[in-house]
């Protein structure tokens, strides 16, 4: 068991992470850099406001607390190459280099990987110019069912337009490349997909480079509004484990997804250490992969981590030395029962920051049964208030995905403040399986 963690991040995720690590039995002390208030508000955790892109004060900091296992949050040091400076620090860190990594930040390497991997994907072009995206957008229009424009890069998950059946590209297109292409010296390339049906599964994996070892699989909601509606957001909300995506098929996911995947990665020098999330939509000819992750979701994270059944530490460990354990290679072991989040946003959600709102009704929150994990706060006195995008996550926990729905949801309910938004259909399966599901960035 590492004794001394550092996190990166400061996010849910970060705070759910936090909160699951810093409880398990050895562990002295969780560093969590940025963090946040309501982080720090955890036993045995503490904050250091470093940025998560400050890669030499991220090592230095890691030096000076003499942490014994780095575990990265969010996407952008990754593409940074902050695993690749705590490498050669000699540090342990759980997530992929900046080479593995490309398999999120690059859409199309991502593409190119699954396809020499003989992982399943939605058909797609690459376009490396106007004309040529013009060209790919009119054929995948063609057939009348959909379409799918998406920026090869990170795009804080805003690089994704769907457009629906029968929906012709005229009027959206022109305006979606005029930004992309505004300027010509900017090399942007552009990614057009078929658009395929189904319900999204989020299936993620700890990986050591070789092994993989599965965590329960999730369902993102990522509208703003009920029944799928309104603006793609980073996420609304999720639940665990999923009653159309059993243990079984999870094994074959595993097995045929990213197994193939990180065996491509070795091959070409880039073994992949971290969490390996693939954003799956499960087809009527079955599981098809959306895109690759090089980290955990978010909210996902927040509803798998109060289901796992173990210490996460020592696998996480293990996995950033290379060897998880023989015995645990498949499935960690896993709680019985449901989890549900609920994401409450601020105001202008998801284009506008909510800051300096009061907040209220979080330990009426805690009294009910729901956990609540802090994305986007500040404290002001003796109270809280936003200081974010998406401000908080309220997870119910239940011996079945009913009873969690009806915790988080009186959670949620008990919190308020101005301009707060949320969705009330988090949990029901009809919310996801009755709507198409596309490729949305996470």
């Amino acid at each position: 068991m590492p004794t001394r963690i550092l996190i990166v991040g400061g996010g849910g995720r970060e705070h759910a992470l936090a909160w699951k690590l810093a409880a398990e039995p050895g562990v002295n002390e969780v560093v969590v850099a940025p963090g946040g208030a309501g982080i720090a508000a955890e036993p045995r955790v503490r904050v250091v406001d470093i940025p998560v892109r400050s890669i030499g004060a991220i090592v230095d900091l890691a030096r000076s607390r003499a942490v014994e296992l780095v575990v990265v949050g969010p996407e952008d040091p990754l593409a940074d190459g902050l695993v690749d400076a705590l490498i050669e620090a000699r540090i342990p860190v759980f997530g992929p280099s900046r080479a593995a990594s490309a398999i999120e930040w690059s859409k199309a390497f991502c593409h190119e990987v699954a396809a020499a991997a003989g992982v399943r994907m939605a058909g797609s072009e690459v376009c490396g110019s106007r004309a040529a995206a013009e060209f790919a957008i009119a054929r995948f229009a063609a057939d009348g069912t959909g379409f799918v424009v998406k920026e090869d890069g990170l795009a804080a998950g805003k690089g994704v337009t769907v457009f629906g059946p029968g929906e012709t590209a005229e009027g959206l297109a022109p305006a979606l490349l005029d930004d992309l292409y505004a300027d010509a010296m900017a090399h942007r390339r552009l990614l057009v997909e078929e658009r395929l049906y189904g319900p999204e599964a989020s299936v993620i994996a700890i990986c050591d480079g070789e092994r993989a070892i599965a965590l329960p699989a999730a369902r993102d909601h990522k509208r703003l509004g009920d029944d799928d509606a309104g603006p793609n957001t980073g996420g609304m909300g999720a639940y665990s484990p999923l009653p159309d995506l059993d243990e079984s098929e999870v094994d074959r996911i595993v097995a045929e997804i990213h197994l193939p995947i990180l065996r491509e990665l070795a091959r070409r020098g880039s073994p992949f250490r971290g969490f390996l999330y693939a954003g799956l939509i499960l087809t009527a000819d079955g599981p098809a992969l959306l895109e690759c992750n090089a980290r955990l979701g978010d909210p996902e994270a927040q509803v798998i981590m109060p289901l796992l059944g173990g210490a996460l530490g020592p696998v996480l460990l293990a996995a950033a030395q290379g060897g998880v354990p023989a015995d645990l290679a498949g499935r960690l072991p896993v709680l019985p029962g449901s989890a549900v989040g609920i994401v409450l946003a601020g105001a202008g959600y998801p284009t506008d920051r909510s800051v300096g709102v009061a907040i209220s009704g979080i330990e009426e929150a805690r009294r009910r049964g729901a956990l609540v994990f802090h994305a986007g706060t500040s404290q002001s006195g003796d109270g809280w208030v936003t200081n974010g995008g998406r401000i908080l996550t309220v997870v119910g926990r239940g011996p079945d995905l009913t009873t969690a729905r009806a915790v988080a949801e009186s959670g949620a309910e008990a919190i308020s403040f101005a301009g707060s938004q949320r969705r009330h259909d988090i949990g029901l399966t009809t919310a996801v399986t009755l709507h198409p599901a596309a490729a949305l960035a996470r």
